[in-house]
């Protein structure tokens, strides 16, 4: 019970080093979602515990790593609630829920660093992902004309967002018009560009603090 609740109440930063300490792991060297510390959890004989400690740490992950990066916050949100509710539900047993979480680990740490790859900054990657939430316009356009829009989305909106611009409707309206013709550009595909601006709208909603705040 003392463990459970040192897990509940932390907060994966500076609170985390506790969770470890809670349950005898040393601190990873490389990251949270390091491969040995993620064998070690494999390991654990508490193995309810070990579930709700990955739960914990992919939960404080998601939401730092992906703060301003709508499109794989949600998806990563969506899967970890998915596996925990099929195990809360008995669906798959303690053994497999574990290796489900250390798999999504690994592929959440791939998605963190596909920046690098691409070529983007995170401010680009997250309009990039935007895009390419349809899969359809990923085998279409490819990843360079992807990651063509993304740099133009990304310095386009940077220039013309405003303070309280999200409740502005005029502003709303140009933002709107100005994606609709930067995809129509790269001829995004049009059956799925409505749900590509209004999701480009959202993630640049999420940066537009931080970008009015640098100004």
């Amino acid at each position: 019970m003392a463990i459970r609740q040192i897990i509940g109440q932390a907060i994966v930063s500076e609170d985390v080093v506790d969770i470890f300490d809670a349950v005898g792991l040393e601190k990873p060297n490389i990251g949270l979602l390091d491969e040995a510390f993620l064998d070690e959890i494999r390991h654990l004989p508490e193995r309810n515990l070990a579930v709700e400690l990955l739960e914990r740490l992919l939960e404080g992950e998601i939401k730092s790593r992906f703060k301003t990066n709508v499109s794989q916050e949600k998806k990563f949100s969506d899967l970890l609630t998915n596996v925990i509710k099929r195990y809360q539900n008995r669906s798959i047993e303690t053994a497999q829920v574990i290796e489900e979480l250390i798999d999504m680990a690994k592929k959440f740490q791939a998605a963190a660093s596909r920046g690098e790859v691409l070529g983007l900054n995170d401010d680009e990657l997250a309009f990039y992902d935007a895009l390419a939430t349809n899969e359809a316009s990923v085998r279409e356009l490819g990843d360079d004309i992807l990651r063509s829009i993304a740099f133009e989305l990304t310095e386009s909106l940077r220039k013309n967002i405003s303070v309280d611009w999200e409740k502005r409707d005029s502003v709303r309206a140009k933002l709107r018009l100005l994606v609709k013709r930067i995809l129509r550009k790269h001829k995004y595909p049009p059956d799925q560009q409505e749900d590509a601006i209004n999701l480009v709208l959202q993630q640049a909603e999420s940066l537009s603090a931080e970008w009015v705040g640098g100004l």
